[in-house]
C-alpha cells in the first residue's frame, strides 16, 4: 500500500470530526487501514517510537484506528464509554507534533467497542496505558489534539528537555466475554 504524510499541528484537518465506516465501505476501510499501518511503522522507523494512529491523521476523517502493540490491531468505529472516576495523569506524546510531550489527565479505566476488519464487534476493558492511548487516538477521531486538554500553561514541553519516556505499557486490555 502506502506511507502517507502525517498532518502536523495547526493542519485545520485535525480537527473535523471523523464519520462512522459504513459495512459496505469496508473494502475501502481496508486499504486505508493498510496505509495507516504503513506510515505508523515508517514512523516507528524514523523516530523509534509511535504504537497507534488514527486516520484524520492522514487526512482522512474516518473513524479508523491502528496499533501496533504487540500485534496489529485494527480498529473500526472505535467508541469509548463505562469512563472510570479514578484519573492517571501522563505526559502523551503524538505523531502530528513528535517534538512535544503534553501533561493532561484522563481516565484510568473506560470500555471500548469497536468493528474489526471482518465487521465483528468486539467489547474490550482498557486499563493504564491502554486507555490513555485508544483515548488519545478516540480524541483525534473527534477533532480533539492533546494539546487542547493540557492541565495548565506548563503542562506542553520539548519532548528534549524531558527525561526519555518509557516505552512499556502498563495496563490491561482485555477482551469482555459476551
Amino acid at each position: 500500500m502506502a506511507v502517507r504524510d502525517i498532518l502536523l499541528l495547526g493542519n485545520p484537518k485535525l480537527y473535523e470530526t471523523s464519520r462512522p465506516v459504513r459495512k459496505d465501505e469496508t473494502e475501502h476501510a481496508l486499504t486505508v487501514i493498510r496505509d495507516l499501518h504503513d506510515t505508523m511503522l515508517a514512523f516507528q522507523a524514523a523516530h523509534g517510537w509511535g504504537r497507534a494512529i488514527a486516520a484524520p491523521q492522514i487526512g482522512l476523517p474516518l473513524r479508523i484506528v491502528c496499533m501496533r502493540v504487540d500485534q496489529e490491531l485494527s480498529l473500526i468505529n472505535p467508541v469509548l464509554d463505562d469512563h472510570s472516576e479514578e484519573r492517571m495523569t501522563v505526559w502523551e506524546d503524538c505523531m502530528s507534533f513528535p517534538e512535544l510531550l503534553v501533561r493532561l489527565s484522563n481516565p484510568r479505566r473506560c470500555r471500548l467497542t469497536y468493528h474489526d476488519t471482518e465487521w465483528q464487534e468486539h467489547r474490550v476493558e482498557l486499563e493504564g496505558d491502554y486507555a490513555e492511548l485508544l483515548q488519545h487516538e478516540v480524541d483525534h477521531l473527534d477533532g480533539i489534539l492533546s494539546v487542547q486538554r493540557a492541565l495548565d500553561g506548563q503542562s506542553i514541553a520539548l519532548r528534549r528537555a524531558m527525561p526519555k519516556k518509557d516505552r512499556a505499557l502498563t495496563g490491561a486490555f482485555r477482551q469482555i466475554a459476551d
